[in-house]
């Protein structure tokens, strides 16, 4: 019988008012590759080029069209896993190298844009991943999600 991997749930989730929706939600497909992240973009950059010496995709891909999404597509070290526009939701799940599994979603509720990092973290090192990373969090995240609006 397979052992079923034992994980901790980790999330970020940031909200805040919209103005125009339309205009959030096209700056959200286009996110990422030659547009950059928003906020933050060194920081991003730097985590790509560390994922590449890790041996995974690292920003060497970009994306396939500079202003449409669909699911599958590849976006910088993430995988598009759902791309409904038409639902207002985009999530990306993470190709790099890490301890754990990785998402970013973003969803458009009413005038509420909903930005959520989450991690499943794999053991002590995946947890150890986390709390790392959270300054980052604080810093890219908060200042992403005033741009994309």
């Amino acid at each position: 019988m397979a052992m079923k991997k034992q994980y901790t749930y980790f999330e970020d989730v940031r909200q805040i008012r919209i103005n125009d929706n339309d205009c959030t939600l096209q700056k959200i497909w286009a996110i990422g590759g030659q547009n950059g992240w928003y906020y933050g973009n060194w920081m991003w950059q730097l985590r790509g080029y560390l994922d590449e010496l890790a041996g995974g995709p690292g920003l060497r891909r970009g994306r396939r069209h500079p202003s449409e999404l669909v699911e599958g597509d590849y976006l910088d070290v993430w995988r598009v896993a759902v791309a409904d526009k038409t639902g207002r939701r985009l999530l990306l799940q993470a190709e790099m190298k890490l301890p754990g599994e990785a998402w970013l979603e973003f969803t458009i509720k009413e005038d509420i844009l909903v930005q959520t990092a989450s991690f499943h973290a794999y053991g002590l090192a995946g947890k150890l991943y986390w709390y790392l990373m959270l300054p980052f969090h604080g810093f890219i995240f908060p200042g992403m999600i005033r741009k994309l609006i």
